[in-house]
């Protein structure tokens, strides 16, 4: 996801209400380093419409010149690639095309207001503009055709972020993670499983919701029997992990209250402890899915005095 991405979205007026979600969401699914190549799919699903009807709006957002879609081909399979959606204000959008030539304004300011000279064949006689030669318009539409598109990267942008990444998650987990979800970890990965970002939203699902590494990977199993492909990115699990890490929350709570006193020597958690714990995730600036702590434990923390309602609401916490 990019911030970025999705205020420029919200910013944008005049649209109408279903066209508006499509360009949100189509914001929620770039990623600042690789680019956006989101699934007609998953674009679909995620605005709660058909196929045809987001083509439809994806029409109306190309011809309101707010993206640009690039269509590629694979050369070796001549298969067709994911689609590249360039946003409005990233760089590599196209330039809009002139009412004369309909080719667009290439070069920068300075480039474009240069004084050609007599030799090129294409300067100023007498005050008056001479034409391009037939040369000079060629190579100005080659120009403008090589620098349309930004390509995505396929490699993290700094060495450092992959060092780092891996210093969050072992590469023996990230693997097992990438196999169980039918991804081979040996092969080129989809660019959403490239690089820190994803090692790092998976991290986020071990240290901020509490998951252990085998548990993921038992969720991460589990997705397959319902959604056999691969998802597209960590961010498609989130929803799975937030459901499992809710469960295991509910089941600890209920032993608390349940369970009978224990010899000294096998402490358990009190539900007091429990509160604290919850509290402490709620005051702190961690990932929290909202529907992790439920009514008991909210009332139990109010009780307490560990947060207050307004910190609640903050954290989204009803």
């Amino acid at each position: 996801m990019s911030h970025k991405a999705t205020v420029w979205a919200i910013q944008q007026r005049g649209l109408k209400p279903a066209t508006k979600i499509v360009l949100w969401f189509l914001c929620d699914r770039h990623n600042p380093d690789f680019g956006c190549f989101p699934t007609q799919v998953r674009l679909a699903d995620d605005a709660e419409m058909s196929v045809s009807a987001l083509n439809n709006h994806l029409t109306r957002l190309e011809e309101l010149r707010l993206i640009h879609r690039v269509r590629t081909h694979d050369p070796r399979t001549h298969k067709r690639k994911a689609t590249r959606y360039i946003l409005g204000f990233e760089d590599g959008f196209p330039p809009e095309p002139t009412p004369k030539t309909g080719d667009g304004i290439a070069g920068t300011e300075e480039e474009q207001n240069v004084d050609p000279t007599p030799d090129s064949g294409h300067g100023a006689i007498s005050g008056f503009a001479a034409k391009p030669s037939p040369d000079f318009a060629q190579s100005h539409l080659r120009n403008q055709e090589i620098n349309l598109v930004r390509e995505p990267l396929r490699e993290p942008v700094k060495e450092e972020e992959d060092a780092q990444a891996r210093e969050v998650l072992s590469e023996e987990f990230f693997g097992e993670l990438l196999k169980a979800l039918g991804l081979d970890p040996n092969t080129s990965l989809p660019g959403w499983w490239q690089g820190g970002t994803a090692r790092e939203h998976v991290r986020r699902w071990r240290d901020d919701l509490g998951l252990s590494e085998d548990r993921i990977i038992e969720v991460a199993t589990e997705t397959r029997n319902d959604h056999p492909s691969p998802p597209d990115g960590p961010k498609a699990l989130d929803r799975f992990m937030e459901r499992a890490a809710q469960r295991e929350a509910q089941t600890a709570t209920t032993n608390a209250n349940s369970q009978k006193r224990k010899p000294k020597d096998t402490p358990q958690r009190s539900y007091g402890e429990l509160a604290a714990f919850y509290a402490d995730l709620v005051n702190s600036d961690r990932y929290l899915p909202a529907s992790m702590i439920g009514n008991v434990m909210r009332d139990a923390m109010l009780s307490r005095g560990l947060v207050t309602p307004e910190r609640l609401r903050q954290r989204g916490v009803r």
